[in-house]
This record gives structure tokens, C-alpha cells and sequence, in this order.
């Protein structure tokens, strides 16, 4: 039966000397790459690792990472990685919460691992190096002395292989579990999306996550590209690394491609063989999506839109509909998943009307891990229901307006805090922008305006009203405006549930 690691083996067969892997000066072909993973994968066994064993993955971006991955995978195991820049009391939930029995980690991350034995109760884990940290077991040192055979560990491809957290925007997070076929079928979809064999991938945004690990990292894996891998994100150095390493395809959060914009010479690079461009994980303003476009006219960009309790997937824009349409989420259900738009009572909500995005297809979550309520309320007859709430057109086209739990009621009215936040975000001096409720008590909510001007620039709050009242109706303008840096996770998304007790000084 087919497995993610069942695939890079097949890989190692048919393309041995095919460059799969780099990191800085380190390359690694599918030969390489499937050897070393079977070496980790006895060396953890070795250590007592067992199938259905959970094993904590917590590193930054490397070419370790994704070798102590599969590796894990080949003994058996279930993997979960995790935020890199998570506290000790994090990376504790963490471990309790999965059951995690390993914990493999990168240097970088050594604070919170150590940080571990000061809490209480402390977990009941072994902790391995994957990069020779001092004081830990090294399991890098100790697979390179391994044999490199293949483990013989009988996996199928309805056993559980990944716990993805969500990404704790709304509390603690959740651990979404998979097994081997809906990571596989991931796959498909991005395949038929425009990722093919002879394509060059750049990965820059963080691995742990599931847009980064699974749509293009596992399912490149998967399909047999080359991958590039990044420590972190800087955009002259991403922009070097796509023009040096001729890159195809390549991932970017919002705030990424933002940045990579005010590079003065970013297009006097030869990006030619830079040909498809996915963007997602957080919304991105029509303004800067057509910025983007104009910039670089040769590059077909994609949005992707869907949770990770999707796979991730649920709705993309074609390059096409991206030029069309730079204000819309999507337009079409990704391949191999179904998507609706719904009123409360669950019927399709008619042109122009807001509903709640419910998800069907291969790649939705089993559930979530040792949570069969939450697994209940969130998968009913079937359907994944997201908690997004969008609007769809005569069209097809579907936008993005809010969360559930963070639309704003003002006077009775339902305010949509992504419009708000999309009128504001195209004012020429606003870099950063975030939308929350105050609690009134005439009005019940107001409207709070959360910005981060660009640098010698000044905001007021009458500057945005009168900017903004030229796209939005008076009742969804701000009544307060607050200067502050905004909260957001790795992907990109604003911690709406931080930022409004903050803004509430709760």
C-alpha cells in the first residue's frame, strides 16, 4: 500500500542520482536521502521507538528536519511537528497533548527543551539532538553508524502518520491527525494545481507548518522535484535563492511577498524560471495582490485558501481569476474536495449572501487528536466546517470576510472585520493593519482599528475614516484607532483572540 516514505523510496529506484535536497552547502540525492532516512528510522528504533509511537519534531527550517521526518515515519511512528519558537510551557501542552514519547530537536530550539525540567509535571519523553547540541543524545551522530537497510516496519496507508497543530488563533491549539492516504491525496491536488516532476522548489516558509510541510514539501517529496531549503526568511536572500537555484515553484505568506516588493531590485534578477507563485495562510489586500502581479507578469500566481484541519485544502484562484479577481479567496474547490458556501441551516447561501465554508474531500482530518467533541462539532455529516465566513458571487468567486467567532455586531449590524481591514490596509501609509471589537454599551461592539504605519509616516484616526469611507459604509468605520504592532503566528495569521484582549487590556 502506497505511504509518504513509501514514495521517496520509490523515488530512490527511479531517480538515485536526482539532486533532492539542498540546504546551504549540503546536497542530498533521492539515493542519499532514502538512505540516511532508513539509518534514522533503525537508529530510533534502536532507541525503543515503536509503530504508533508519537515523536515531537521541533527545529527550524533544515535539511534535518525533513530527514528526521521521515525517519520517523519509516519506524513507525507518528509525527508532530512543532513551532520552533514555542516556550517551554508550549512545547509542554505539546508533548502532553500528543503523547509524544520522542522529541527530536534542533539546536535553536535548546532553550525550551531545557527549560522543560523546571516544569511540572515533567513529561515523561526522550529528548534527541538531530545537530549535536551539547549535553543531549545525538541521534544524528548515532544513525550515520547505523546500517543503512530499510527498517521493515509493515505500514499501511490507512495508518495514522502526522499530527498537524492548528494554529491557536482563537486558544490553545489542536492537534489535527492524519493518516498516509489524505497526506498522499494532498498530493494529488497540488498536482494537478501545476506541480510537476521537473520543477525546482523553494522552501522558505516554516516547515513545521502545514501549508510549507505538506502541500509542497511532502508532496514534492512525493512526486520527485528538488527542494531548496531556507533557515529563515529573508527577502534579498529569497530573492537570490530563486534567481541562483532556478526556481519553479515557491511558497509565500503575505507579509513575505510584502516585503519582497520593496526590494528596489528585485526584478533586475533572472527569475525566468520562477513560474508559478502560491500565496495563502492569511489574507492578502486586492491592493498588493495586484502590485504583485504587475511586478512580475511572467510568474502565475495562485491563491490557496483552506484550514489545516482540511489537509490543508478547500478553495483556490487560478492565475487567471488572481488577475480578475485580486479581491476574491477563490473561485473553485481545490482538486478532490468539494466546497460550499452555507446559511445556518446548512443551504447554500444565494449570490452576494454571507455563509459559513464547509469542506468535503480525501485530505479532511480524521479528527482531532484525543478530542472526539471538538471532532464532532467540527466534522458533521461529513463536512469540515471551517468557522470562515465568506461570501459567494453570481461567479463562483468566493471572499473571505471574517471568523465566526471574530465577527464584529455594532448596532445590531454584522461588521466583517476582513473588509474593514482590506479598506485600510490600501491607505498609502498604513504598513500593518488588524480590525477588533471594543465592548460599547450603547452599540454592544465598536470597531478598533489596529495599525502599524510605515516607518515616518503618521496615521490618524480621521485620516483613515475619510480614506476608508470611499470603499466601506459608515457604520463599518473605526471609532478608535490604536498604534501597535500586530500579532501574528508564523503563517502570517493576525491572533485576533491576543490582539483584542490587548486592545480590551484584559
Amino acid at each position: 500500500m502506497a505511504t509518504l516514505h513509501g514514495q521517496l523510496t520509490r523515488n530512490a529506484h527511479r531517480l538515485p542520482d536526482k539532486t533532492a535536497l539542498i540546504f546551504g552547502d549540503t546536497e542530498h540525492t533521492y539515493r542519499d536521502l532514502d538512505e540516511l532516512t532508513d539509518r534514522y528510522a533503525n537508529a530510533l528504533i534502536s532507541l525503543g521507538v515503536q509503530k504508533g509511537d508519537r515523536v515531537g519534531l521541533m527545529s527550524a527550517n533544515s535539511d534535518r528536519f525533513l530527514i528526521a521526518f521521515y525517519g520517523a515515519l519509516k519506524a513507525g511512528a507518528i509525527v508532530s511537528p512543532f513551532n520552533p519558537r514555542s516556550t517551554a510551557r508550549e512545547l509542554h501542552y505539546l508533548l502532553e497533548d500528543s503523547g509524544a514519547t520522542v522529541l527530536l530537536f534542533a539546536g535553536a530550539t535548546v532553550a525550551a527543551v531545557s527549560g522543560l525540567d523546571r516544569l511540572e509535571p515533567a513529561p515523561d519523553v526522550r529528548i534527541l539532538s538531530i545537530d549535536g547540541t551539547d549535553g543531549y543524545d545525538d541521534l544524528h551522530a548515532l544513525a550515520v553508524s547505523t546500517p543503512a537497510r530499510a527498517p521493515g516496519v509493515d505500514v499501511a496507508e490507512d495508518d495514522d502518520c502526522i499530527i498537524i497543530y492548528t494554529s491557536g488563533t482563537t486558544g490553545r491549539p489542536k492537534g489535527a491527525f492524519f493518516d498516509h492516504h489524505r497526506m498522499l491525496w494532498v498530493g494529488h491536488s497540488v498536482s494537478a494545481l501545476g506541480l510537476n516532476i521537473f520543477d525546482r522548489q523553494l522552501h522558505v516558509a516554516p516547515l513545521y507548518h502545514c501549508a510549507e510541510l505538506v502541500l509542497f514539501a511532502l508532496s514534492g517529496l512525493s512526486l520527485g522535484t528538488t527542494h531548496v531549503v531556507l533557515a529563515e526568511f529573508e527577502p534579498t536572500a529569497v530573492a537570490d535563492a530563486l534567481a541562483e537555484h532556478r526556481i519553479s515553484v515557491f511558497l509565500g505568506v503575505p507579509t513575505m511577498y510584502q516585503m519582497m516588493l520593496r526590494l528596489p531590485d528585485l526584478t533586475e534578477r533572472d527569475l525566468s524560471a520562477w513560474r508559478l507563485g502560491f500565496f495563502g495562510a492569511a489574507p492578502m489586500p486586492a491592493s498588493m495582490v495586484s502590485r504583485l502581479v504587475e511586478t512580475l507578469p511572467t510568474v502565475g500566481f495562485v491563491q490557496l485558501c483552506g484550514p489545516t484541519e482540511g489537509g490543508p485544502t478547500g478553495m483556490y484562484s487560478s492565475p487567471e481569476d488572481v488577475v480578475a479577481r485580486p479581491d476574491a479567496t477563490g473561485r473553485r474547490p481545490i482538486p478532490n474536495a468539494e466546497v460550499r458556501v452555507v446559511t445556518p441551516d446548512g443551504d447554500d447561501v444565494g449570490p452576494g449572501e454571507t455563509g459559513e465554508v464547509i469542506i468535503r474531500g480525501e485530505t479532511v482530518m480524521k479528527g482531532y487528536w484525543n478530542k472526539p467533541d471538538a471532532t464532532s462539532e467540527a466534522i458533521r455529516d461529513g463536512w469540515l466546517h471551517t468557522g470562515d465566513l465568506a461570501t459567494k458571487d453570481a461567479d463562483g468567486y468566493m471572499t473571505l470576510v471574517d471568523r465566526l467567532k471574530d465577527m464584529i455586531i455594532t448596532g445590531g449590524r454584522n461588521v466583517y472585520s476582513v473588509e474593514v481591514e482590506n479598506a485600510l490596509a490600501a491607505h498609502p501609509d498604513v504598513l500593518d493593519v488588524a480590525v477588533v471589537s471594543q465592548l460599547d454599551e450603547h452599540f454592544g461592539e465598536t470597531i478598533v482599528a489596529v495599525v502599524m504605519p510605515i516607518e515616518g509616516r503618521e496615521v490618524t484616526l480621521e485620516s483613515l475614516r475619510a480614506f476608508a469611507a470611499e470603499y466601506i459604509s459608515d457604520y463599518k468605520l473605526p471609532r478608535e484607532l490604536v498604534i501597535r504592532p500586530i500579532p501574528r503566528n508564523p503563517s502570517g495569521k493576525i491572533l485576533k483572540h491576543v490582539l483584542r484582549a490587548q486592545v480590551r487590556g484584559e
